[in-house]
């Protein structure tokens, strides 16, 4: 190999949607997450069956932020969005997104912290609480809470140490007041 020659390995391009290779036979950019293993990242840490995504495509855009669009587009798009926002993987924990709690958190039978009413406002204000009530999994959980007799997912909540941080966008906080 000489000095002028180019690295042709096809890398990460920040500005564009790169679809989810099927596998990890089907990588072409090196550490690029891969479709069976967002499927199976649900499924082990919320127990959310891989068929539930059965018509999503997953695309990656920036590094390790992962959407999800109920379509089909070509495999490179150089949009500014498709989809939701579903992921962020390409780092040492995966985390959910709150768009995708919120659509997909009522299918989950694992990971899920039930709050009461009062929880459920301060959570959703942005509150960080001391929980110690807790006695599963540590890490990114979903947070939920009952209305009307349903449990509604309300977003991604990181539990460590007895202490339940949310992790709901500044923008997206409300404060509900106790119901």
């Amino acid at each position: 190999m000489t000095d002028d020659a180019v690295d042709e390995t096809p890398t990460n391009d920040g500005q564009v949607f790169d679809r989810l290779p099927a596998t990890a036979d089907d990588r072409r950019v090196p550490g690029r997450p891969t479709r069976d293993a967002v499927l199976d990242w649900w499924d082990e840490r919320f127990d959310i069956e891989p068929e539930t995504f059965e018509e999503y495509t997953f695309w990656e855009k920036g590094n390790g932020k992962i959407w999800a669009f109920a379509g089909s587009v070509p495999e490179q798009v150089d949009v500014e969005a498709v989809g939701i926002t579903f992921l962020h993987a390409r780092q040492e924990h995966w985390k959910p997104t709150t768009d995708a709690v919120q659509r997909f958190g009522r299918r989950a039978t694992r990971n899920v912290i039930e709050l009461s009413p009062g929880e459920a406002a301060a959570f959703a204000a942005g509150h960080d609480q001391d929980l110690p009530r807790w006695d599963g999994d540590w890490g990114y959980l979903i947070a939920a809470h009952e209305v009307a007799g349903e449990r509604e997912p309300i977003g991604v909540g990181l539990y460590l140490y007895g202490e339940l941080r949310s992790r709901i966008p500044k923008g997206r906080r409300e404060e509900l007041g106790e119901r």
